[in-house]
C-alpha cells in the first residue's frame, strides 16, 4: 500500500472511532441525565428546520441562483402544498396535491 492509501485508511478508521465513541457516549454512562430545558426545546425545531434547508433552496432556486420568474411549477405546487397543510395538517394529502399541481405544469406547459 501507499503511503496516500495507509492515510485514507487512518483517517476511515479514525472517524469511524469517533463515531462509535460519540453515538455510545449515552449507553457508557451509569446514572441517568437529563438534557437541560433550552436543548430539548431547541431539539423540537431540529426536524422542520433539516426539512427546510432541504426543501425551501430547491423552491425557490434554480442552477445556483434565485428563480426570476413566475413560470415555474415548483413555486405554484409549493403555494398549493402550503395552503393544502394549513387547512388540513395532513402531510400525504400535500404532497399528493403538490405533485398534482406540479406534473401537470411541468410536463405540460414545460415550466
Amino acid at each position: 500500500m501507499s503511503g496516500a492509501d495507509m492515510w485514507t485508511l487512518a483517517v476511515i478508521v479514525g472517524l469511524a472511532v469517533v463515531t462509535v465513541v460519540a453515538r455510545s457516549f449515552f449507553f457508557i454512562s451509569d446514572t441517568a441525565w437529563q438534557l437541560p430545558r433550552w436543548a430539548q426545546r431547541g431539539l423540537q425545531f431540529a426536524p422542520i428546520a433539516a426539512l427546510s434547508a432541504v426543501v425551501v433552496p430547491e423552491v425557490v432556486m434554480s442552477h445556483g441562483a434565485l428563480i426570476t420568474t413566475w413560470q415555474d411549477a415548483r413555486l405554484f405546487a409549493a403555494a398549493a402544498g402550503v395552503a393544502v397543510y394549513v387547512a388540513k395538517r395532513n402531510v400525504l394529502l400535500t404532497i399528493v396535491l403538490g405533485m398534482a399541481v406540479y406534473l401537470p405544469m411541468h410536463l405540460g406547459l414545460g415550466w
